[in-house]
């Protein structure tokens, strides 16, 4: 039986510090400020001294408990023990963090198949050894790779130092885990097929790398007996891009078909829905192209959890989440009846705007370089600082500071392998401004446009120009809201 202890009013200001920190986003500035806190370390350190240094401080009183027998929950009642079981949770998560992610790297080699976690039995132990038991172990270590999994994609894949994009990851946090931590983990973490989110911003921005994010997050069982989680996740998101599929097959990739179902349905066929684990969740790309039609019956999914393939009565349960997303403004979507009420209801649980590159840049340009560097690293296997600063160069010389990227990070991609190529990259070549100014004057010309429309159009062609709101304002002199109002609602005359 462990001897009964409490905590010293100094151990417990020290682990309250490391129990906030354990529920605070760990892209907030809250964080960074309790990782200082517990570093014990002055504002000016930087991120990996301080929580380098808060580890240290942290491992070195675990040491002191282990010599004076006080290393187990058991020792402690109350608060007190509350607050050693997270500070020893907190101590083994960082201890074990190099060998979580060495796993997710291996994991995702692997594929689909799940990898046995070689470090299982010597995590059990070590949580053993601070006297949890076997249940509450397994518990807990599904949800420390459940936490690690979601930084490293987030981290790791949404790289950029702007308001915009520290924005953008702490939302996404709170996407996968909600906005307390605690509340997910009591009453959350298998609820969460019920919490859709509906992604937007501008093509090329990053959404799929955002939804991949968020899929590849979800809560996984780890099984004991064969020392595997149940699935991997590079299988548990599935993704679908609604706009490649003509009207009269998208049900069939959405439900899947039986055999005889219609014309060429020589075989069953299993949909997206069907495809997705309960544990996983699907991805709905340009969901503002579909039909009414195809809105209502995805309503009907989303919100009754049920559907029956094409040519069968059967009905099957999905227990996935879903992630949608479209690069249309969407309340104009919604103006034109495009989308219906009911559906984006369903969908906006959480609604998360991935920014465009030109916004991430004006708010910081060294975002340029992180993102150059990132890509680089990808497209070559590892880090090149000779490549990227060749590629930063002429990107300078000849786009220059304030070229707006219209294609965002997709464009920057294709800018970086033409650059390799040929040593050039030309940028936009101005034609879709030009084919909006040609409409304008023959629409000018044949007396079809009334003053909205001929300011709506100007605005529309100016921004295809400049690719900012804020430039339009200036040219027109109005605010930016009318600015943005009109070039939303922009639509060539009938």
């Amino acid at each position: 039986m462990a001897k009964k202890c409490r905590l010293t009013e100094e151990e417990r200001a020290l682990f309250t510090l490391v129990n906030r920190a354990v529920f605070a986003n760990p892209f907030t500035d809250a964080r960074a400020e309790l990782d200082l806190k517990i570093a014990g370390v002055p504002s000016a350190a930087s991120e990996i001294k301080r929580i380098g240094l808060a580890l240290e401080r942290i491992a070195r009183k675990v040491a002191v408990f282990e010599r004076e027998g006080r290393a187990d929950i058991n020792c402690y009642t109350g608060k007190d023990r509350i607050l050693a079981e997270i500070s020893f949770l907190f101590e083994f998560f960082h201890r074990f963090l190099d060998r979580f992610d060495a796993f997710i790297q291996d994991q995702i080699t692997a594929g689909k198949n799940p990898l046995k976690v070689p470090f299982a039995r010597e995590a059990y132990h070590y949580l053993q050894k601070r006297g949890f038991e076997l249940e509450s172990i397994c518990r807990y270590f599904e949800v420390l790779y459940q936490l690690r999994r979601a930084y490293f994609f987030i981290d790791r894949n949404l790289v950029g130092r702007s308001r915009c994009m520290r924005a953008l990851r702490r939302k996404l946090w709170n996407n996968v885990f909600t906005q307390d931590l605690d509340l997910y983990n009591r009453y959350l973490w298998n609820r969460m097929e019920d919490f859709a989110t509906l992604l937007l911003g501008e093509t090329g921005t990053g959404k799929g790398t955002a939804a991949a994010a968020i899929g590849r997050s979800g809560f996984i069982p780890f099984d004991e007996k064969s020392g595997r989680f149940v699935e991997s996740f590079t299988e548990s998101f599935i993704t679908l891009n609604l706009s490649e599929y003509p009207e009269n097959l998208i049900e069939s990739e959405l439900f899947g078909h039986r055999k005889g179902a219609f014309t060429g349905a020589v075989e069953d066929f299993e949909g997206i829905f069907d495809r997705c684990s309960s544990h996983g969740a699907i991805f709905l790309d340009e969901i503002g192209e579909v039909s009414v039609p195809v809105q209502i019956k995805l309503l009907q999914v989303i919100q009754e959890r049920v559907f029956s393939p094409v040519g069968s009565h059967a009905r099957h349960r999905f227990r996935g989440r879903v992630i949608a997303a479209t690069n249309r403004p969407i309340e104009k979507l919604r103006q034109k009846g495009r989308m219906r009420d009911d559906f984006y209801y369903r969908l906006c649980s959480d609604l998360i705007t991935v920014p465009p590159l030109r916004q991430r840049i004006q708010e910081d340009p060294a975002e340029l370089d992180d993102l150059l560097a990132l890509l680089v690293t990808r497209m070559l296997g590892s880090p090149s600082a000779e490549i990227t600063g060749m590629v930063r160069q002429v990107i300078e010389r000849q786009l220059g500071k304030d070229y707006a990227w219209p294609g965002n990070v997709r464009e920057l991609e294709q800018c970086i392998r033409s650059i390799l190529l040929n040593q050039r990259y030309t940028g936009q070549t101005g034609s879709q401004a030009q084919d909006l100014t040609a409409q304008l004057v023959e629409n000018l010309t044949a007396g079809k446009l009334e003053a909205q429309q001929l300011l709506a159009g100007y605005c529309a062609m100016l921004h295809q120009r400049h690719h900012t709101y804020e430039a339009v304002a200036r040219i027109t002199r109005l605010d930016r809201r009318t600015v943005k109002k009109y070039v939303d609602g922009w639509e060539e005359p009938e």
